[in-house]
């Protein structure tokens, strides 16, 4: 019996499209609510397919932070199965290795990989195989079983894939990163959603003015700004970190993000300012 509701749900999920499609499209094999985390689950809408991505720990977010903020990432696919199941229970049964299974029905269960990148460095896109791990549990022989498995998979597929641990994940990045990820669009704004493109620009303009010649801290310059503009009170803030999460204007991301000082500029996307709008 547990055999055939194992089946069942296995083939439920594949009838649902989960694992499948690329960008927005796709869905993850695995939700929040389909299992129990040791770290704290996040869902986050994402900048770059415009669909809603599911983590089932602060490391994978972190992650997803800053491969969402690169320039070369096109596309993130987080909890990729490892279909089908057939080939991972060979896989194992070759390596002499004991495939995962549900603790209740002792059924072998879909493997996955926390994340499949789609990269362009400027020669083609590349997929990237990504599993994510603290550093600590690479000690345990059981979670390496597992890796050789994953590793296998993709190998025979000829994408290239690896681990990351929170060593190769700049911690005070990934934190900037999440102050101002939601700002990437000012749609949601009330304060933007009456302006048009061309006066949003403007604003824009005249607030990369006043932080380039202005010593003051953000917080001074962007309170003067809205008091100046006549804008809602934290509007020349919102524009700030939309500023920030478009790349207009940049800084150094691994430094921590203090609003209450000074800021110190690295350059400025001009070409970028046109695309500073409202969406």
């Amino acid at each position: 019996m547990s055999k055939r509701a194992r089946n069942f749900k296995i083939e439920k999920w594949i009838k649902e499209g989960r694992g499948y499609g690329v960008g927005s499209d796709y869905i993850p094999w695995l939700n929040i609510q389909d299992i129990s985390s040791l770290g704290r689950s996040t869902r986050l809408r994402g900048v770059k397919t415009s669909r809603q991505h599911e983590f089932l720990s602060d490391l994978e977010r972190n992650h997803f932070y800053i491969t969402e903020h690169s320039d070369f990432v096109v596309d993130i696919r987080e909890q990729f199965p490892l279909l089908p199941l057939e080939e991972t229970i060979v896989i194992a049964d070759e390596l002499g290795i004991k495939h995962p299974t549900d603790p209740k029905t002792h059924e072998p269960v879909v493997m996955t990989t926390d994340f499949l990148l789609t990269v362009n460095k400027g020669e083609g896109l590349v997929e990237l195989a990504r599993t994510i791990k603290m550093k600590d549990e690479l000690l345990k022989e059981r979670v390496i079983e597992k890796f050789e498995i994953e590793h296998v998979y993709w190998e025979r597929r000829q994408i290239d894939w690896g681990i990351v641990t929170e060593l190769e994940i700049p911690k005070e990045m990934a934190r900037n990163i999440s102050y101002v990820h939601d700002y990437y669009s000012l749609k949601h704004y009330d304060a933007f959603q009456n302006l048009n493109s061309q006066h949003i620009e403007d604003l824009a303009i005249a607030l990369l003015q006043r932080i380039l010649t202005n010593n003051e801290s953000v917080r001074v310059i962007t309170n003067e700004f809205d008091k100046d503009t006549h804008m809602p009170l934290g509007s020349g803030m919102t524009l700030f970190y939309h500023l920030l999460a478009t790349k207009t204007l940049c800084i150094d991301m691994l430094e921590p993000l203090n609003v209450e000082q000074p800021l110190v500029i690295q350059s400025i996307n001009g070409s970028k300012l046109k695309k500073v709008k409202y969406g």
